[in-house]
């Protein structure tokens, strides 16, 4: 007898299973838990462990097992706490491209029941100062380049600095992994609840700065034991993973950084006992050639990167049988990119989640013929976790009507890091709001329309226009600016811009982009500039018709310069 989905969600969470459901109170709210939820993130070093020799991390020529990796984990813990003087509910910056090192670093830093606070690589001295200084941060583990970029915030503010994979130009008086963490060092333990803090992460600010985002162990752990129990539920629902066969094998290609590289990717593989083969970079031909010798089963990114995988005109030259699965989140991927994945992964499917930082990444999510039926679909959700649609009154919409989608459930975030007002602005009884406008239909499909919040989601990346229109307002020569959104095939969106100049003044494109080299992270700074003489196009409550400007952008009534 086939099961509904409803009736299929019902039995894998119900009494006795591994996703048994039981009502709990979360920071003073009812909601549904796992009874079977890990105690804390310090569970995946004794589950590590449990895994023996089998190969976990696969970097370039390196290969760790499970063993090894909790075994440097704890020496890095025993440092920690022994030589840094890290306590409970510290705060330790990772500030580093994807080495093993950052995973390692994660596990140690949350087993002692201190903050992982995850740094954007690529962000400039300015914005790693900030916040560095906003975390309060008390270590700072990084690799060279990241270490040049906050070295002297943590010169001045006394932030002890571990460097990873650092060359001899370091100063001699800097701490260095090699020499510091030396396996055989026990793990100094320490007294982990399950509804501590356990991470910070930053999101692009709407104010111009970045919030840092705060998930207990519940959350985290929640998000991770969700993501499995929606593939059991498919299997129930009789719509299985691809291939029906259990993932081996993830490729980190997105940065560990992003809640998606750490949440559903890294600690899924450390969880579970799965191999992660970690990419320097990511490289279309390069990720091609790692699927093929590692038989990787799982590639999640963005779409972008999936958009790069199948386009590849080297994608035939590689053995791609082993994958079960391409796709991710991140970004709404074009319709055109779900029937090429269907028909280039063989034994495989596409697959799309809509998750945020503020959801741990969980959220509806499709994958299959459901998607393949439903290709502008990001999916349905699975309990713990609640979705609704409701219109700017707060109340709940009916199916196909249109409005903000709001989430509900353990793996939510407590919310923003010293910022009582946005947290009380986006967490309400709570539920968070998405920032997202959207519609469900009759059978809990979810449809993301549009978003609430002026940001752009480029190849995965938020940005916020509010925060590059701060930083074009610092030229003396503008006097207006509007930064929106333009359509662009691989990346989703790429940030453009218009403005308006000081009477009198000459700007050009150039000059905005040499201005504005090193005040944001590069992935912000508009990439299609349009120069307008005359004031920008408002509405009647004074505010900017960006929709407008980018239509005749896409239209081609006005023509920028790209960079």
């Amino acid at each position: 007898m086939t099961l509904t989905w409803d009736e299929a969600v019902a039995k894998v969470t119900g009494p006795g299973q591994m996703f048994e459901l039981v009502d709990a109170e979360v920071r003073g709210i009812e909601m549904k838990v796992f009874k079977n939820c890990p105690p804390n993130l310090g569970f995946i070093l004794t589950m590590a462990r449990g895994h023996g020799d089998k190969t976990f991390l696969v970097y370039e020529d390196e290969r760790l097992s499970f063993a090894e990796v909790a075994d440097r984990c704890d020496a890095l813990a025993n440092l920690l706490v022994n030589h840094y003087g890290v306590k409970k509910g510290d705060r330790v910056a990772i500030a580093m491209r994807n080495y093993p090192e950052w995973v390692m670093s994660f596990a140690a830093i949350t087993s002692i029941g201190a903050i992982s606070v995850s740094m954007n690589s690529w962000w400039t001295e300015d914005e790693m100062e900030f916040a560095l200084e906003d975390s309060g941060a008390k270590v700072y583990i990084c690799d060279q380049q990241r270490y040049e970029v906050g070295a002297k915030f943590c010169a001045k503010h006394g932030v002890g600095v571990l460097a990873v994979r650092a060359d001899a130009s370091l100063p001699a008086s800097i701490d260095r992994w090699e020499d510091k963490v030396v396996p055989g060092a026990p793990h100094p333990g320490g007294e982990v609840h399950l509804d501590d803090d356990a991470t910070i992460l930053y999101t692009s600010g709407t104010t111009g700065r970045p919030k840092g985002a705060v998930s207990t162990h519940r959350a985290v752990l929640s998000s991770v034991m969700a993501f499995s129990a929606r593939n059991q539920a498919l299997t129930a629902y009789g719509r299985p993973a691809p291939g029906g066969d259990i993932p081996t094998s993830f490729i980190l290609i997105v940065p560990l950084f992003h809640v998606t590289g750490c949440v559903p990717v890294m600690l899924g593989s450390f969880l579970v006992g799965l191999k992660l083969v970690v990419m320097y970079k990511w490289d279309p031909d390069k990720a091609l050639e790692l699927i093929e010798r590692e038989q990787v089963t799982n590639f999640i990114g963005v779409p972008t990167q999936a958009w790069d995988l199948v386009n590849s005109p080297n994608y035939d030259k590689y053995d791609t049988s082993s994958l079960r699965a391409v796709g991710g989140g991140g970004a709404p991927a074009p319709t055109s990119l779900v029937s090429k994945v269907a028909n280039s992964v063989k034994k495989g499917s596409p697959q799309l989640g809509y998750g945020m930082t503020e959801t741990n990444a969980f959220g509806p999510g499709i994958i299959g013929k459901d998607y393949l039926e439903r290709p502008t679909s990001t999916g349905r959700a699975i309990l713990p976790m609640r979705v609704e649609v409701r219109g700017e009154d707060g109340r709940v919409l009916p199916a196909g009507q249109s409005g903000e989608i709001w989430f509900f459930g353990p793996m939510l975030i407590r919310g923003y890091w010293n910022r009582p007002e946005a947290t009380a602005e986006t967490i309400v009884d709570g539920w968070l709001r998405s920032g997202d406008l959207g519609h469900m239909d009759e059978d809990g499909f979810v449809y993301v329309e549009d978003r609430v919040k002026d940001m752009i989601l480029r190849g995965g990346e938020n940005v916020y226009c509010v925060e590059v229109e701060n930083a074009i307002y610092e030229h003396p020569a503008v006097y207006e600016a509007a930064v929106f959104g333009v359509p662009h095939e691989r990346l989703g969106e790429e940030v453009a811009v218009a403005i308006y100049p000081k009477d009198g003044v000459t700007l050009t494109p150039d000059d905005l982009w040499s201005f504005l080299d090193g005040k944001i992270a590069h992935f912000k700074i508009p990439s299609q500039v349009v120069i307008i003489n005359e004031p920008l196009p408002r509405n009647a409550a004074g505010k900017f018709l960006k929709r407008e400007l980018q239509q005749q952008i896409v239209k081609g009534a006005l023509v920028p310069t790209s960079r």
